[in-house]
């Protein structure tokens, strides 16, 4: 993504250098958040950071049960951020009440999620990826019609950290 800075950066899993002394006094409108951990590349430095039932869900793409997450009735103002690396994904003013049994948004935070075909378990999804690390959120359904934008960003509660205003 290009800044006001002229200073080209990216914002996907792939390792990325910023020299620190090319923002020092420069404004940098970014979500980019400078931190000095890597992320991990491999299955084990996963397995080494998350829980079990996060690796299940973030890496294997596996999905918690409806109603079970710690986030399905959470009121409290926020942004919501990815389990796996912190990346913040939803705004607590987009959450609404599905009654799916799932934290529900109707809109991700500008560049905070990449979007992909799912075809796995004999439907056609749209499945729901941080854009920072790669890691599995839940899925995409048009089926809001109540909320602004019609979308539905059915979360697993695993895959998220709230944090509060």
């Amino acid at each position: 993504m290009m800044h006001s800075t002229g200073v080209s950066l990216r914002s996907d899993s792939e390792k990325v250098k910023v020299n620190m002394g090319q923002l020092i006094g420069k404004k940098c409108y970014s979500k980019l958040t400078m931190d000095t951990q890597l992320l991990p590349q491999t299955d084990d430095e996963w397995r080494d950071r998350l829980t079990p039932e996060q690796f299940a869900v973030l890496r294997d793409k596996n999905t918690e049960a409806p109603f079970t997450g710690r986030y399905v009735h959470e009121t409290t103002s926020g942004k919501y951020a990815c389990a796996a690396c912190g990346n913040e994904l939803f705004d607590s003013t987009t959450k609404f009440d599905s009654n799916s049994g799932w934290p529900s948004f109707y809109d991700a935070m500008p560049g905070a999620v990449t979007l992909a075909s799912d075809n796995s378990h004999g439907m056609q999804r749209t499945e729901i990826i941080c854009g920072r690390c790669g890691s599995h959120l839940g899925h995409l359904f048009d089926d809001a019609f109540n909320q602004p934008t019609g979308k539905r960003y059915c979360i697993n509660s695993i895959s998220l950290n709230l944090k509060k205003n």
